[in-house]
């Protein structure tokens, strides 16, 4: 999956010469946590985010007290030097850059001109989506040797139960480099059959562990 399949495209901004009032009148108008700044030909030049308005500005209690500062232009508080995005980019290296950095958006830039945004809230909409938690099914666990073609073997047994699979994920397992753990989504509501299967072609089934069937 890549980005431009997740990012919006109908992204609010603003320029240097806007003022903090602007910025903050337009993140409560849409509802928005970021403001990504670009110049006259679209070209991205900052990002503002509520985080940096909040530095920036006093506390509300005395705001009355400084109403030049919510004049000041986004140029004094922008954040400029911001890592961006490629609409071609796939979404793990884009969640990658979210966790290494410790950001919670990306603006999306195309021939230097801005054409999207993607938000932690987009990241995991999709990872709800990529993970099929959404929809009605069971999970199953599995430790399985890391060995090639191991998971053809799971989904034959799956298929047999004529079930579909939603999703698949796979991670290391932590205690044994030789094992890796596969998170299946199935579009069943009761697995009860497809462990006991699983479990008779000699399948170690993590989870569910089920009552009166040992692992």
């Amino acid at each position: 999956m890549i980005v431009e399949e997740i990012m919006q495209s109908d992204v609010a901004a603003l320029s240097p010469t806007d003022t903090i009032a602007d910025a903050m009148a337009l993140m409560e108008l849409r509802k928005i946590r970021h403001i990504p700044i670009i110049d006259k030909d679209g070209h991205l030049v900052g990002l503002v985010t509520v985080a940096k308005i909040r530095e920036a500005t006093p506390s509300i209690f005395h705001a009355n007290e400084h109403p030049e500062i919510l004049k000041k232009p986004l140029d004094t508080i922008m954040e400029k030097n911001v890592i961006t995005s490629h609409p071609l980019d796939f979404v793990e290296e884009t969640a990658a850059l979210f966790y290494e950095h410790k950001i919670s958006c990306l603006p999306v830039i195309n021939n230097r001109k801005l054409v999207g945004i993607v938000t932690e809230t987009d990241l995991l909409r999709t990872m709800i989506e990529l993970t099929g938690v959404h929809q009605p099914g069971s999970q199953i666990e599995i430790k399985v040797p890391n060995i090639s073609g191991i998971l053809s073997e799971i989904a034959e047994i799956i298929r047999k139960r004529k079930a579909n699979i939603l999703s698949v994920l796979v991670y290391p397992d932590k205690q044994d480099e030789q094992y890796k753990i596969l998170v299946i989504r199935v579009q069943l509501m009761n697995p009860t059959g497809l462990i006991q299967d699983l479990k008779e072609a000699g399948h170690q089934v993590l989870w569910p562990n089920l009552p009166g069937m040992s692992i």
